[in-house]
């Protein structure tokens, strides 16, 4: 079984379009959403893109979906920051019946078995929470309470939008990074799993998808346009949340 892993997609529907092509060519059998498919500046786009991939997918809740989902309820959370409250807004007013109840229905975590590997644990951030924050220089003793006691050989997290393969106790934690807002170079971000384990860059027009993002109604469409063309340093970006992360 071949199993893609697309993460943080983020309201990025050029990024999702090139790597939704990769993926039809990997010829996979299941795909799974690993969260946060908003918000970001297509919400609308994304979402209709991802319930129809025709192949069987999987979907986890991220914090972003779920506090998008809050703005539509009038219910956000204290956490969001002033200066992105109207962007959430804005991505709960795209949110349609439909979507609330599928939301509402995303799974914390899932579980498969695949053959040769093992168990392998999909969660957003940690398989606790949807906030979590550790990275590929967490200490391990920090982290073992919470991976050794789920007995998988693997686990796909995200959340950081920084891919990395790390060992935590006897655990493989492999962060799938971001399809559409990566904390490191320009590109798009996913894992790719059966036979092995996979991590994926997918390149695609970055100009054209800024262009796009800036067309659309969205709050903060030229913050985003910029982020999609410049990247973020992954070094600076661990280094801020290395005083965020669990304690």
């Amino acid at each position: 079984m071949r199993i893609a892993a697309l993460y943080d997609i983020h309201g990025n529907l050029p990024a999702l379009e090139a790597v939704s092509a990769e993926v039809k060519a990997a010829r996979v059998d299941r795909i799974v959403i690993g969260g946060d498919v908003i918000p970001g500046p297509m919400p609308r786009e994304c979402l209709d893109a991802v319930f129809a991939l025709g192949v069987p997918t999987h979907f986890i809740a991220g914090n972003g979906d779920r506090e998008s989902l809050a703005a539509k309820r009038g219910t956000m959370s204290s956490v969001i920051p002033p200066a992105f409250r109207p962007a959430m807004e804005w991505n709960g007013a795209q949110l349609t019946v439909e979507d609330e109840r599928a939301i509402d229905a995303w799974p914390l975590t899932e579980r498969m078995h695949l053959a040769g590997i093992g168990d392998v644990l999909f969660c957003h951030a940690t398989p606790r929470n949807d906030v979590e924050i550790f990275v590929s220089t967490t200490a391990e003793e920090k982290l073992r309470p919470i991976f050794d006691p789920l007995h998988a050989a693997v686990v796909v997290c995200g959340h950081t939008h920084m891919q990395f393969d790390r060992h935590i106790g006897g655990t493989r934690v492999i962060n799938a990074g971001s399809v559409g807002m990566p904390f490191q170079k320009p590109g798009a971000y996913w894992l790719l799993i059966g036979p092995g384990i996979e991590l994926r860059r997918t390149d695609y027009d970055l100009q054209q998808a800024a262009d796009r993002v800036r067309a659309t109604a969205y709050p903060l469409a030229d913050d985003f346009a910029a982020k999609i063309l410049a990247g973020a340093d992954e070094a600076a970006t661990a280094a801020k949340f290395a005083a965020a992360e669990l304690k």
